[in-house]
């Protein structure tokens, strides 16, 4: 398929900037796959369509505070560092973004905080944006941990123009994050809450834990017309036997297999046995789904609503059927449903 196949118009106050009130009262698209029928329900009643011994997947990884605000050393200029992922813990390498980049040169120092609480100095260029940074602190690594904490902001996406608020804090977190290492919020999962998760639980789901820590890679924009050309960014990924023995059982009991999130799906389809079943992983992926694509694992999939051109899109239309997909959400912008991070939900079955 190619990129153009994957635009559409959608209205910038369409564009969730807040998260619906409650978690689980987000409004829920649900879309059947064999009959190409679409309701309109809130994300609570999920309850109807799953039962005993379903299973449900979801990504526990949590996000940090990635996004940090540095000072460059002599001219004082206010610099942008987003912690992308750690290098080397015993040297404090960090692999980060910077902006503006064109004034982070080899050798120059940051500090951050009130009294220079942290300084750090660039160790090498990786990308036009990209830089290697050591951060300069003596402290045990618990403390420096705290110290990142501390100073860094909740990592909302640039399409949100306000500053975080304490709300987002926890709201940019799904309620069973778990594994620290994502700078992005697996934001299917972000609906759930703890009381929806044990009812379901009541009725006999079972919930799988997986981790795939979201980096800004999985938001990067398609370059390309030929999507087979297109690179995804690496991802770490983490699947243990306990999860894989969850999601076998419902596979082989034929019952509702459901990933929460792409990035659950991306995680899943990385590590897939001969015989169709998930095996144990530990590693990075690059997985690029587009349709056509064989699905080995779920049979059922929720997901938010994604802008246009994303990879995220075209892993949905993938599972979904491209027309039908592309036709709920022609139905999602005429009925004004919220897209992107803290947009509403879709659950296909």
């Amino acid at each position: 398929m190619k990129l153009s196949q994957f635009k559409f118009n959608l209205p910038k106050e369409l564009l969730a900037d807040t998260p619906a009130k409650n978690r689980d009262e987000a409004r829920l698209m649900v879309i059947d796959r064999k009959t190409g029928k679409i309701q309109h329900k809130v994300f609570k009643d999920l309850l109807t369509y799953f039962g005993d011994e379903d299973v449900i997947i979801v990504n526990d990884t949590k996000v940090f505070p990635a996004r940090m605000w540095g000072n460059k050393e002599k001219t004082g200029a206010k610099i942008e560092v987003f912690l992308l992922r750690e290098l080397n813990r015993e040297s404090r390498l960090w692999d980060v973004l910077v902006d503006p980049a064109r004034k982070i040169r080899i050798g120059n120092k940051l500090y951050f905080g009130e009294n220079d609480l942290l300084v750090a100095e660039v160790i090498d260029n990786t990308t036009s944006r990209g830089r290697t940074l050591r951060f300069l602190f003596d402290g045990p690594y618990e403390e420096f941990k705290k110290t990142l904490e501390l100073l860094g902001q909740t990592p909302l996406p640039k399409y949100i123009k306000r500053p975080p608020t304490p709300d987002d804090v926890e709201r940019y977190q799904t309620v069973y994050a778990k594994k620290e290492g994502a700078v992005a919020a697996p934001t299917a999962g972000l609906h759930f809450s703890k009381q929806l998760m044990k009812k379901l639980e009541l009725k006999g789901v079972h919930f799988a834990h997986i981790t795939l820590h979201v980096g800004l890679g999985t938001f990067r924009p398609v370059e390309v017309e030929d999507l087979t050309k297109h690179k995804m960014d690496s991802e770490q990924a983490e699947i243990k036997q306990e999860a894989c023995d969850i999601i076998n059982k419902g596979i082989e009991l034929k019952r509702k297999v459901c990933c929460v999130g792409t990035t659950s799906m991306r995680a899943i389809e990385t590590s897939v046995s001969t015989e169709g079943f998930v095996k144990p992983y530990s590693g990075w992926t690059n997985k690029f789904i587009f349709p056509p694509y064989d699905f080995s694992i779920a049979n059922c999939m929720i997901t938010n609503f994604h802008t246009p051109e994303s990879t995220l899109l075209m892993m949905v239309s993938a599972f979904g059927g491209y027309d039908l997909i592309m036709k709920a959400y022609k139905e999602a912008i005429k009925e004004k449903y919220k897209f992107f991070t803290y947009g509403d939900a879709m659950l296909i079955i």
